[in-house]
């Protein structure tokens, strides 16, 4: 009640809120393509190679969330190049791409005269600074990614589904496939002001990997992975507001809590399930 109480009162708290509920369509979405085509870790490869850009746009004292975009696009594409080129290496490949990315960081950081930025902000997130311009890129962002997953759903489907019948069928595969490594780029720097670069891959594919248990369909997951989304979300900063704790590591934990209790349920649903179909055999 003290949450609901102060989200009246406080406009940080109403734009945390409406930022939480924004990143939580991107993250349902194209979550639910990283989750069915198991490209997690490339995802992984993608947001932590965002901190480089971020650091050198720091640097030259421009938008570091602009920065952010451009490195994570320029990451997906290079990190979607070397999976198609070199696919006996690629996972050294996108684990050096993922370090050397954090390390850039780091360095334009430490090196941006007259201005220290703490880091903590950046890889753990922080919701509660959510103003009304990340807002409004957060919903623009939302919509690039609505209307290219419409525009494309099929085509995606298919890349995620089958690769290789979508080649028989004439599809252009590697321009959908980095298209929609992309899309991953951008869905994570949606994430970024919510949970910080550590966690965007845990907030990006749990509500995904928890709808996965209970839809068939992609477009059911891809809803079901959205509303999961938005209830972690506000019950993160319910949790987190009173003992003053941090909101995105709050998010991230009621999320992975549930998915473990979804885990479990439904593989004693099956065991279930399973047995049943064994005594009627018997009988």
């Amino acid at each position: 009640m003290e949450f609901f109480s102060a989200l009246w009162e406080y406009p940080f708290l109403q734009q945390a809120l409406i930022g939480g509920l924004l990143a939580s369509i991107g993250c349902g979405i194209i979550g639910s393509y990283v989750v069915v085509k198991r490209i997690g870790f490339l995802a992984g490869g993608i947001s932590h190679s965002v901190l480089g850009g971020m650091g050198i746009a720091f640097f030259f004292g421009l938008s570091p969330l602009g920065g952010a975009l451009a490195a994570a696009v320029a990451s997906a594409l290079l990190i979607g190049w070397v999976r198609l080129t070199w696919r006996e290496q690629e996972d050294t490949l996108i684990g050096a791409l993922w370090a050397v990315g954090m390390a850039i960081g780091i360095l334009f950081i430490a090196k941006t005269p007259g201005y220290s930025v703490s880091l903590m902000s950046y890889l753990f997130g922080n919701i509660l600074m959510v103003n009304p311009t990340d807002i409004w890129m957060m919903a623009g962002i939302d919509l690039v990614i609505l209307l290219t997953v419409s525009l494309c759903y099929q085509q995606f489907l298919a890349v995620s589904f089958d690769e290789e019948f979508a080649r028989l069928r004439g599809l252009p595969v590697t321009f959908f496939y980095l298209l929609l490594l992309c899309m991953v780029a951008v869905t994570v720097v949606l994430l970024i002001q919510v949970v910080g670069l550590i966690l965007v891959i845990a907030l990006l594919t749990l509500p995904a990997a928890i709808a996965a248990h209970y839809v068939r369909s992609l477009g059911k997951m891809m809803l079901l992975a959205t509303l999961l989304g938005a209830l972690f979300t506000v019950l993160g900063l319910i949790i987190s507001y009173a003992p003053d704790l941090p909101a995105g590591a709050t998010i991230i934990l009621v999320a992975g809590v549930t998915y473990l209790v979804s885990l479990l349920y439904t593989t004693a649903r099956k065991r279930r399930e399973l047995r049943r179909q064994l005594v009627r055999a018997v009988q």
